[in-house]
């Protein structure tokens, strides 16, 4: 898969540029939509610069691909990880570009960027003058200044153990004062960030690789690790999901895995109750319930590694469920949407590599 296959990349590789300054002035897109939607961050293929933004109107069901090309004349960029919604703006995470674009959710324009990252891949608002920008290779996480647009400073996270590129940071979550993000290639820590020091305090030991996590409605941690693969010189073992206590650290809940399981892409409901994450298949847990991770939507591919689901979200809203299938990565994807139910509620083909959702209301 894509998010994995770019690990293999050296950060030199990383320098991917464009003339994002030439737009060609197209001016915004009547588009007509409602106030709620989802944004379908398309990942494209590493060094093509044919990563994409589609747009899902929900009360209408309509989907409308290649937004952000279409608003303002020229491509997105080098493989777009993320993206997160501040008020009015977006901001779009370029792996490969090493920028951050910031759009207008309504008309989709470019109004700014944000430039100086090796290898950026989530963006974490702290507060409205501080947010913090997760990054594979920078071995830190960049502090920026979203007003400003600009990086302000950078928080250290080099353990400097030769074996490894260590710790490339992924996903963050803020609890209090204390923002924690997930080391998932060639790791297996979560680092705990003191967002009034801009420092490293502390780092939870976890299963090989945490690939995502989220938090539930009581505060808990929920870290998701792959745990690997076969032939990875940093680990292979079984994977596993746990609960941690946000408080103090401790593993208090852990659910394992099969050695040959990748789960990846962990997601909740908006009322914090409910996981979902992908394993092959889509599997559903209720919090505080007896049981484990059930199969809840079945893939078409069965049980191939390879080919079909890829990204997950969860409509914060109602509970819908989005899932992107890249398919073979080449061509245009698909997304599923489903009822909480689990009953099918919508198709559309959207760009290459359909990664991640960003929601909007």
């Amino acid at each position: 898969m894509m998010k994995k296959l770019f690990l293999l990349f050296l950060p030199l590789l990383l320098t991917a540029c464009m003339k994002d300054d030439e737009l060609w002035k197209k001016g915004p897109q009547p588009y007509g939509q409602s106030p709620s939607g989802v944004f379908i961050i398309n990942e494209g293929n590493f060094m093509f610069e044919n990563a994409s933004l589609s747009y899902y109107d929900i009360k209408n069901r309509q989907v409308y691909n290649d937004v952000f090309f279409n608003a303002n004349g020229m491509p997105l960029g080098d493989v777009a990880i993320s993206m997160e919604i501040r008020d009015s703006l977006g901001y779009v995470v370029l792996n490969g570009s090493g920028r951050i674009y910031v759009i207008d959710i309504r008309s989709f324009e470019l109004k700014g960027k944000i430039t100086g990252f090796t290898s950026p891949r989530y963006l974490h608002f702290v507060n409205d003058k501080k947010a913090y920008v997760s990054d594979l290779y920078a071995r830190a996480v960049s502090v920026v200044d979203p007003e400003l647009q600009l990086i302000t400073a950078g928080i250290d996270v080099n353990n400097n153990f030769p074996g490894f590129y260590q710790h490339p940071t992924e996903q963050m979550l803020q609890h209090g004062r204390f923002v924690f993000t997930n080391c998932w290639s060639f790791d297996n820590k979560v680092l705990v960030i003191d967002s009034e020091l801009d420092r490293v305090v502390d780092s939870i030991l976890v299963p090989a690789q945490p690939q995502s996590m989220v938090a539930d409605r009581h505060g808990s941690l929920w870290v998701l690790s792959d745990g690997g693969f076969e032939g990875n010189p940093f680990a292979h073992e079984r994977a596993a999901l746990l609960r941690i206590n946000a408080d103090t650290y401790e593993v208090e809940e852990s659910y394992l895995m099969g050695l040959d399981d990748m789960p990846s892409e962990l997601g909740i409901t908006g009322g914090g109750d409910t996981l979902y994450f992908l394993n092959r298949h889509v599997f559903r847990f209720v919090i505080n319930s007896s049981g484990s991770p059930e199969v809840f939507i079945e893939s078409p591919y069965g049980n191939q590694s390879s080919g079909g689901f890829y990204g997950l979200g969860i409509d914060p809203a109602n509970s819908d469920i989005y899932v992107a299938d890249a398919i073979d990565f080449v061509q245009a994807g698909i997304v599923y949407r489903f009822r909480p139910d689990g009953m099918p509620a919508d198709t559309f083909r959207v760009g290459i590599i359909p990664g991640s959702f960003c929601f909007r209301y």
